[in-house]
């Protein structure tokens, strides 16, 4: 479904992307780890548009999509859980996740003043998924009044409320607590088993290898390997590179 070939972005004398090459397959869940600094966050950042590549091809269903407009990606399919929180502060959770659902935030704000009305169908989709994610008692709640857990789980919701067919995962459980995040792999296991493709960076190693059907290991901007969890585990590079062995 997505395919990366010869990736480069370079900070002045930094090679945060250097060349990278990888694919990650429809209905599966690949992990993309590696030590700080190794290019992960760069990679999402050049997928999802925010970033310009300087060399390389970012395909997306066969169609490539390098250094498009991150609004034109977003609309193709592809939904994004950012590592930082980027909830509304003072919308409750039914109103965060209603601003998923729109094309146009302008939309949104007018609905907010009472100029439009959102629809039952809208409103039934957010409880659902809200369900989704064990958070339906929650939906009123302003968003500020939720612990870091909740609000990521809420955030989870709202990247799977988006219409999409690709999810893109930054640290989904980082500074969560170990029940939200088993909460979290039995979700994300079960929308694999719906059908979903995911691509995840994470640095709890149990919760990665414990989910992910393929591990991609980064270290310098490069791709030092990639296989079943099982392989990783064992792999010199990976145990030199980021278990520090």
């Amino acid at each position: 479904m997505l395919e990366i070939k010869h990736l480069k972005k370079h900070f002045g004398g930094v090679k945060a992307v250097d060349g990278s090459n990888f694919t990650v397959k429809e209905k599966t869940i690949t992990a993309l780890i590696g030590p700080n600094g190794a290019g992960k966050s760069t990679v999402f950042n050049l997928v999802s548009g925010i970033l310009k590549a300087d060399s390389g091809e970012i395909h997306f269903k066969k169609k490539e999509i390098t250094n498009w407009q991150p609004e034109k990606i977003s609309n193709l399919g592809i939904s994004r859980l950012f590592q930082q929180p980027t909830l509304f502060s003072n919308l409750t959770v039914q109103e965060n996740l209603l601003l998923a659902l729109e094309k146009e935030d302008t939309k949104f704000w007018k609905n907010l003043a009472g100029k439009n009305n959102v629809s039952k169908e809208q409103k039934q989709l957010v409880k659902k998924t809200l369900e989704l994610v064990s958070m339906e008692k929650f939906e009123q709640k302003l968003a500020r009044e939720l612990s870091f857990g909740q609000k990521r789980l809420v955030e989870l919701a709202r990247a799977i409320l988006k219409p999409h067919s690709f999810l893109m995962l930054d640290e989904p459980v980082g500074g969560v607590n170990p029940k939200i995040r088993k909460e979290i792999a039995t979700i994300l296991l079960r929308l694999k088993k719906q059908g979903e493709t995911i691509l995840l960076i994470e640095h709890d190693m149990n919760f990665t290898l414990g989910i992910a059907d393929t591990v991609i290991v980064m270290d310098e901007g490069k791709v030092i390997a990639e296989g079943k969890p099982k392989s990783i585990k064992k792999n010199p590079k990976v145990l030199e590179a980021y278990l520090g062995e």
